[in-house]
């Protein structure tokens, strides 16, 4: 475990005097008339009128090619749930700052005055110009959804990626964090049980994408219990996750589900019981990644308690860091680097085969199933590997 301290006092000193994160920097001096004349009036005319002519060339003359839109409406803000777009800006103007330090990305918050999708829709709409990426983050459900697929599909649908962190990001780490715990207690995908608690934004696509890489036995449980498709009372998005997961037919709640390999909890404080934690499978390969922010659903010492193998959080100073970090800087710089219009499974695959691929084989072990932030590897190696998939 890191022995990482701070107080509230120290992180309050500190966003005062930084007064933000992020900041716009140029990247050419004007030294003289003719800098002037180039950069801007009247030589930028030019750029212009060649833009006019063909809006693809924006990716060639102007910041479009490297920048990306995080855009909230403050909903759902880490474990703060809706504070606002203005408490919202601090998480924003972070995730800005990761962006540019791991993957030299040009990211602005974009902190919106609406809770209102049609308007949140038309909000994006506006702005595409500017950005060759969206990072759609911490909007509520089931309300992302449908401005995820909205932005994605059809008549309203951007010429650029749209990225849903919560979703696409999270689903992509544990994807990554499970290949390799596989690996450690020699399992393979194809015989595992696996359950996941949770049917919000990170529940639902990390279900999804399991399933789209080969897991077969699969559960999703929301707070009423299992997802299954005789259930009366789920929402168009829980319903298609029905659809795909519960080949058994489990129809009950998670605290009588038994025999799971793998836990993946993306939920809330005390959200599993330990009758789940004790009916998994008894084979001394049990595999726990527990996703709430700051406080884990199962504490480690309860995890522990249980005989869970291999466990993994969200948090920074325990072992096996789950966390969408690992990911958003590569896989935006490969949007944007590859000019990808639409994110597909195929790519989300390979972006989690790249991540797990950064820990070395003879490294793995139970604390460590995923590499460091720090480690310079990631982003080339998910451009690299997002590029073989198209």
């Amino acid at each position: 475990m890191a022995d990482i301290k701070w107080t509230k006092e120290e992180v309050l000193e500190l966003h005062r005097k930084l007064r933000g994160k992020v900041g716009i920097e140029g990247k050419s001096p004007i030294n003289s008339v003719k800098d002037l004349s180039l950069l801007y009036t009247p030589g930028v005319a030019d750029a212009c009128r060649e833009i006019a002519a063909n809006k693809e060339l924006a990716y060639e003359y102007t910041m479009k090619s490297n920048s990306v839109a995080i855009v909230t409406d403050g909903t759902r803000v880490l474990g703060l749930g809706n504070i606002g777009p203005e408490a919202a800006l601090p998480v924003m103007e972070g995730k800005a700052l990761i962006m540019k330090q791991f993957g030299n990305i040009d990211a602005f918050p974009i902190c919106l005055r609406t809770t209102d999708p049609d308007k949140i829709v038309e909000a994006v709409r506006h702005i595409e110009p500017v950005f060759g990426a969206i990072n759609l983050e911490d909007i509520e459900t089931p309300k992302v959804f449908d401005i995820e697929e909205r932005l994605t599909e059809g008549a309203e649908a951007l010429g650029i990626p749209v990225f849903h962190d919560d979703q696409h990001g999270t689903a992509i780490v544990v994807l990554a964090a499970l290949i390799n715990a596989l690996k450690v207690v020699g399992k393979s995908k194809e015989n595992i049980r696996v359950a996941v608690v949770g049917a919000g934004s990170a529940g639902h696509g990390i279900a999804k994408l399991l399933i789209a890489y080969g897991v077969r036995d699969l559960v999703v449980f929301d707070s009423k219990g299992a997802l299954t498709n005789l259930r009366t009372d789920l929402d168009l998005r829980k319903m298609e996750l029905a659809n795909i997961t519960n080949e058994s037919g489990f129809n009950d709640s998670i605290g009588k589900f038994t025999g799971a390999d793998v836990l993946i909890a993306a939920s809330k404080t005390g959200s599993v019981p330990h009758e789940t934690l004790r009916g998994m499978k008894d084979d001394n390969c049990r595999i726990i990644f527990s996703l709430s922010n700051p406080n884990p659903e199962i504490p480690p010492e309860v995890a522990q308690s249980f005989g869970v193998r291999i466990y993994a959080t969200g948090r920074s100073d325990l072992p096996n860091q789950v966390n969408n970090s690992l990911c958003f800087p590569g896989f935006l710089r490969a949007l944007l680097d590859l000019r990808v219009r639409k994110i597909t499974n195929k790519m989300k695959i390979a972006a989690a085969e790249a991540i797990a691929g950064c820990v070395a084989e003879e490294e793995l072990r139970e604390t460590k199933i995923v590499p460091e932030i720090f480690d310079t590897n990631i982003v080339p190696a998910i451009k690299e590997k997002v590029a073989g998939s198209l």
